[in-house]
């Protein structure tokens, strides 16, 4: 039996030695943190996972939430004018639903689930002197830490990371009591707002610890009035603040925003991390080599809600590669080109999720604006947040845009 340790109980490490246990590997994970530790702990992410990323959990029986989990069934987008009046509005129903539930709720299952159908887990944190005895005794060691020192293992690759800095000032805070969107009141639904030159709002219904809820999300430009999150303050400090924004900037929004309350107080979070592409392989002093996974190599801005997709799709796409492999040893060739197989789908949300992030050019203002007169191009925006390889076809290239929109 081949035996695995995964560093890190995030998405892609957990999905990963879960999958790997049902055909028999001999995995063990290492965790900085208890299950109970995870759920009483502060939120991490805003994780609203679509189709394509929800399948690889219902294929392993992953999906322990589906039935309570809210479903999201659309995309909507608005755009703020100077006068915070709404300018544009339109919105696009998804072909399947997708679902957000809290990771402090599904990483704290998951971690105990690891142990109940048979793999190890270690509680301990984990420094790079701390690996090189241990990945002695293992065939494979996969890197599934984003943070901390063990990322430092992996080199940056300039010329897939344009960015040597954060490109936005992040603040979310997970709330009840939030009122439905008047113009779709039965229908629960993603909404993007765009304050031009400010940044933007992501409304995400989701399912935390005491329920469903709503994320308010801001991704504020650096600098400017939504990058106001230094001081640290308190949680309720944090929503007041937040609903301050929506109400100075998003008028809409924070009509139905009002009464909102904290779901816990735990549940409000700020920072922001600069986009970047690693190499996949990261050498040990004793010279062992050792598996990045997921962000730990291809980390993007959450300005296009990818993160936990993106990690479910590199998870299903490293099981494949680790099955494929037999009985052959995994060696430094194996995990490039395993790493270089997840890139072939990562790096069309790498280049989506990087040109979001500066202004849009005149052809992705005239998508937005023909979506809000073409239910056709409303919906195939929406949907390619379950698929973003379909951007490169229509939305990214302007002759592209401009072929589709003269035919839709």
């Amino acid at each position: 039996m081949r035996k695995v340790l995964i560093v890190g109980a995030g998405q892609s490490g957990l999905q990963l030695a879960l999958s790997l246990l049902a055909h028999d590997y001999d995995v063990t994970v290492m965790s900085a943190r208890t299950p109970e530790e995870i759920r009483s702990g502060k939120v991490m992410s805003t994780q609203c996972m679509f189709h394509s990323a929800l399948q690889h959990e219902r294929d392993h029986q992953l999906n322990l939430w589906e039935d309570e989990t809210v479903k999201v069934e659309g995309l909507g987008v608005s755009i703020a004018g100077p006068d915070s009046s709404r300018v544009l509005d339109w919105f696009g129903p998804l072909e399947h639903y997708a679902q957000s539930v809290d990771q402090r709720v599904k990483m704290a299952a998951w971690l105990e689930l690891v142990e109940d159908r048979g793999g190890k887990v270690v509680i301990h944190g984990v420094t790079t002197s701390d690996l090189a005895p241990l990945a002695k005794l293992y065939d494979l060691v996969v890197i599934a830490a984003g943070k901390g020192e063990l990322v430092q293992l992996f080199d940056r690759i300039p010329e897939r990371s344009p960015y040597t800095e954060p490109q936005r000032a992040l603040s979310l805070a997970y709330v009840h009591g939030l009122e439905r969107r008047p113009e779709h009141p039965d229908t629960a639904a993603v909404r993007f707002n765009i304050i031009p030159g400010v940044g933007e709002l992501f409304m995400i219904p989701a399912y935390t610890l005491s329920g469903n809820c709503d994320i308010l999300f801001f991704e504020g430009v650096p600098g400017g009035p939504l990058d106001c999150w230094d001081d640290r303050p308190s949680p309720q400090q944090h929503l007041d603040r937040i609903l301050s924004l929506m109400k100075q900037f998003l008028p809409w929004e924070y009509e139905r925003s009002k009464n909102a309350v904290l779901t816990d107080a735990k549940a409000t979070l700020a920072g922001g991390y600069t986009p970047v592409v690693r190499n996949a392989v990261g050498k040990l002093d004793s010279g062992t080599a050792v598996l990045g996974m997921a962000d730990v190599v291809v980390a993007n801005d959450p300005i296009t809600g990818q993160g936990s997709n993106n990690a479910s799709h590199c998870a299903a796409s490293y099981l494949d590669s680790i099955l494929d492999r037999g009985d052959k040893p995994f060696d430094e060739e194996w995990m490039t080109t395993s790493f270089e197989k997840y890139w072939e789908y990562a790096q069309h949300v790498t280049t989506w999720t990087n040109a979001m992030l500066r202004p849009p050019p005149p052809h992705v203002l005239q998508i937005i604006g023909a979506a809000g007169e073409k239910p056709a191009v409303a919906r195939r925006f929406a949907n390619g947040f379950s698929d973003p390889t379909d951007f490169q076809h229509w939305l990214l290239d302007p002759a592209k845009a401009e072929k589709y929109l003269a035919e839709v």
